[in-house]
């Protein structure tokens, strides 16, 4: 809560998950992203959920790449002076990017057509 009363954003955005090889990974990261997901909720800050596959393609335009070349496309699309470290880190850039580029081609095609953006 300290970085959302800090950065104040209006948006969020989050992996969706959908399987997990180790029940007790999937159970802990489970934990986490409910708590991630009730504090968006309680301040009101907009989410948006993409899958892995969803990510993986707007940030290597292949929506299979292995995590090390998602790590280095995060590491180059921001300009980032190494990988961020640990993997999560890397893994919420991911998801940053994937939706603003998301959101941004969305955003552009709906005042193009005069729509709504979602």
């Amino acid at each position: 809560m300290q970085l959302v009363d800090f950065y104040h954003p209006t948006e969020a955005s989050v992996e969706e998950l959908f399987f997990a090889r180790n029940a007790r990974t999937a159970l802990t990261v489970g934990h986490a992203r409910g708590v991630i997901l009730l504090a968006l909720q309680d301040t009101g800050i907009a989410l948006y959920e993409y899958t892995p596959l969803q990510i993986k393609q707007a940030i290597t335009g292949y929506g299979r790449a292995d995590k090390e070349q998602v790590q280095e496309m995060v590491c180059l699309l921001l300009g980032l002076p190494e990988i961020p470290r640990p993997d999560d880190a890397a893994d919420a850039l991911a998801a940053a990017v994937c939706h603003a580029h998301s959101f941004s081609a969305a955003r552009r095609l709906a005042s193009s057509e005069g729509g709504s953006v979602l």
